[in-house]
């Protein structure tokens, strides 16, 4: 009778595993064609260039280009974008989602975009790592600035 509960608990545990692969290897069930829940792009999200699937509609208005600082940028959380203006009319838009931790960052100033979980700094021009511990940049992020608007998309 021992080995008969060896043998169950063996199967039972060879059946668990098989079920986490299954389900981890599964459809996110997401038929609308987004992302799935790890963020990671899907063939329909490849469709829409500089978008993510975090982000939201294409075209909606982020702010008035006179909202935007020179030297510095503003950080929109419900969107998790952040735009910048290294120049005067020149505008970038960055993931405001930190590469180390995947914390928001939360301040823009002295020409970094700043995280405050682990002190991570960004450029405001491409978005690079000027101070870690993260070690990869900011994504980008498509937007258009028309009649004094900044959109994403």
């Amino acid at each position: 009778m021992n080995a008969n509960a060896r043998r169950r608990t063996v199967l039972t545990a060879g059946a668990a595993g098989a079920a986490a692969l299954v389900t981890g290897c599964g459809s996110s069930g997401d038929e609308s064609g987004g992302g799935d829940a790890s963020g990671t792009p899907t063939a329909s999200d490849a469709a829409s260039p500089g978008t993510s699937p975090d982000a939201s509609p294409r075209g909606e208005e982020l702010a008035a280009t006179g909202d935007i600082p020179v030297g510095g940028g503003t950080i929109f959380k419900e969107q998790k974008v952040v735009v910048t203006q290294p120049e005067e009319g020149e505008f970038k838009a960055f993931s405001a989602v930190c590469t180390h931790a995947q914390c928001l960052v939360s301040t823009v100033s002295d020409g970094t975009i700043n995280c405050p979980c682990h002190g991570s700094k960004f450029s405001i021009t491409d978005a690079a790592v000027e101070a870690g511990p993260a070690t990869r940049p900011l994504p980008a992020e498509q937007i258009t600035v028309s009649g004094g608007a900044i959109r994403l998309g």
